[in-house]
């Protein structure tokens, strides 16, 4: 029961979000959640050093400093690739804090894992706004989620009924192939729902759910977001079982922790962005 109720809660908050908020709304959500994902990070981190013997020294205040300034992006007329410059930035400003106060062994470690959790939690999370305020914003996201979340229930439901064959057990032993088809297949059928209702309202005349891409770009594009979410998943396996942990938090009652229910968005984000970012450098159309 709590697990369904928390994930009611979610669903209808960012649906709220995607048709009823405003840029500055969706970019304060996805900076706390962000912030909240990158905590839970370094507490995963820290156990995988300990487990190793060693002891991670990377400042909170720094992690939630580089999170918050990798949303700089979203501000008006900042150009997307200055946030290289920021990250760049951070890097060395850890850099000079480890390698005067860490183990010289530990100056390199610390110091690429910090970067690394900004590369993977909180770039990610600001393209999601970045997402929303492009032309058809909301359509585009909306069909985002819908990808994720239709995939994982399909493989949660269908993995645990029919499957036998493990997908990838040294990352996630409970991930089978039964379930990553079902998963694609979820996908699939989810955006071909959305794309229904997107073609219906356009036709009465409302245009808040507008995709221009055919049918059969939309399914395919929905099983390529399917693969990567599917991707995010097991990647955020690797990371809890690295460190021995089977959630990687506790603040979602049933869901485990913020980076258990993000991990699939957190490459399935980027791959579409970068999809969008290639059909226009070739002149192939927006979504």
């Amino acid at each position: 029961m709590k697990r369904i109720l928390t994930a009611a809660v979610l669903i209808l908050a960012v649906f709220a979000l995607i048709f009823f908020g405003q840029l500055w709304m969706i970019t304060l959500f996805a900076a706390i959640v962000a912030e909240l994902a990158a905590y839970e990070y370094l507490k995963l981190a820290a156990v995988g050093a300990e487990t190793h013997g060693a002891t991670l020294r990377i400042p909170i205040w720094w992690m939630a400093l580089g999170t918050a300034l990798a949303f700089i992006v979203t501000l008006p007329n900042f150009p997307v690739e200055d946030q290289l410059p920021v990250l760049s930035a951070l890097t060395l400003a850890l850099f000079a804090w480890n390698g005067f106060r860490a183990p010289l062994s530990q100056v390199l470690p610390d110091t690429a894992q910090g970067l690394f959790g900004l590369i993977y939690i909180a770039y990610p999370l600001t393209l999601v706004p970045l997402l929303w305020k492009q032309e058809d914003g909301p359509a585009l996201v909306l069909f985002l989620m819908v990808c994720v979340w239709a995939g994982d229930i399909a493989a949660l439901y269908i993995g645990r009924a029919f499957g036998k064959r493990k997908l990838a057990p040294r990352l996630s032993p409970g991930k089978t192939w039964a379930g990553s088809i079902a998963s694609i297949a979820g996908s699939m059928i989810a955006a071909g729902i959305v794309i229904a209702i997107a073609d219906t309202l356009t036709a009465h005349g409302d245009t808040i759910l507008h995709i221009s891409e055919p049918l059969w770009q939309s399914l395919l594009l929905a099983a390529i977001l399917n693969v990567a979410a599917q991707l995010g998943d097991l990647l955020e396996s690797a990371i809890k079982r690295g460190a021995g942990v089977k959630d990687s938090g506790t603040m979602l009652p049933g869901h485990g922790g913020i980076l258990d229910r993000i991990d699939a968005l957190l490459v399935a984000a980027p791959v579409l962005w970068y999809i969008l970012l290639l059909k226009d450098y070739f002149g192939l159309g927006r979504f």
